[in-house]
């Protein structure tokens, strides 16, 4: 049996956050890790029930050299950006929008979904773009889950959600070297982590499970040594996320939603955001969310 030592590089805790309605616990970036792969920032939501007659409203807000990926164990969310795209997310497929140049989006709970009270259980992450593609064209793509693998051995699934894993192929678009998986446990059941990309991490989104014989701890993400063969498994079932790829040799910065090599870029899209002269949303145009003084989400020394 492998000990904590060998299996794990870090431990990340999450930071929570309580929204009200809802609570995201946040594990990147962290003081003691940016970075997993291109992984610059993980978010688990939920789940939740928002009360009867409300729902999610993140309203517009701009992006610049990344990548967000949405991804939901369930409820939807309704997506709007500004190059035009409108599509509303559900279980089993996932979101890719790449913000390169600059891209404006809001998320927010379909309306027929509010009169009962919308559920909300999901990741949102971002993914650092390569140097030389952080300045791509905005884009927008949405993948079924027909385009999303799903592998199964016997009470062991994984749906891959980017890059190959065991074996098969995610539809969805890479700018860079990416893993990203749905994997969940029935008890008794287990399965072995692929070791091929540089930089892993496991994260328990939902019931219980042990990697190498090792119990995890609800939304903590575990940072995998490089090369190590690992097995999950899960005595009453669990449901986990697996995330990585090639490690970036190039420090990233982070201001609120912005992310770039430069923080000089950094500080010109502040300028853009205060000045307004990021694009609007076609449909969704009447608000935004302001630059805050001091955010949440920031590059640590």
């Amino acid at each position: 049996m492998a000990t904590v030592e060998t299996a794990f590089e870090q431990i990340i805790t999450p930071v929570t956050h309580d929204l009200g309605a809802f609570k995201v616990n946040r594990s990147l970036p962290a003081r003691e890790r940016t970075m997993v792969g291109p992984f610059i920032f993980v978010d688990e939501f939920g789940p939740a029930r928002l009360p009867a007659g409300q729902g999610m409203d993140v309203r517009p807000h701009p992006h610049i050299n990344l990548a967000t990926v949405t991804y939901l164990f369930d409820g939807a969310i309704e997506h709007r950006d500004s190059i035009g795209s409108h599509q509303v997310i559900e279980p089993g497929a996932i979101n890719l929008m790449t913000a390169g140049t600059g891209i404006v989006h809001s998320e927010r709970s379909p309306q027929q979904l509010r009169p009962e009270g919308p559920s909300l259980y999901g990741m949102q992450t971002w993914l650092a773009l390569p140097d030389g593609g952080e300045e791509a064209a905005p884009a927008f793509d949405h993948v079924a889950a027909d385009g999303l693998p799903l592998i199964e051995d016997g009470g062991a699934s994984a749906r891959v959600l980017m890059g190959k894993l065991w074996g098969a192929k995610a539809a969805t678009p890479q700018h860079s070297p990416t893993i990203y998986a749905d994997i969940q446990l029935a008890a008794g059941s287990s399965l072995p982590i692929d070791a091929d990309a540089d930089e892993r991490a496991v994260m328990l989104v939902g019931g219980e499970a042990e990697l190498d014989g090792q119990t995890l701890d609800l939304c903590t993400l575990y940072v995998l040594r490089p090369g190590h063969q690992t097995r999950l498994s899960s005595a009453a079932g669990g449901r986990l996320i697996l995330m990585g790829g090639a490690a970036f040799t190039t420090r990233r910065y982070v201001f609120w939603n912005f992310v770039s090599s430069s923080r000089d870029r950094i500080n010109q899209a502040k300028e853009d955001w205060k000045a307004q002269r990021f694009p609007t949303i076609p449909g969704d145009d009447q608000e935004y969310i302001p630059l805050p003084e001091v955010p949440k989400t920031v590059s640590y020394p």
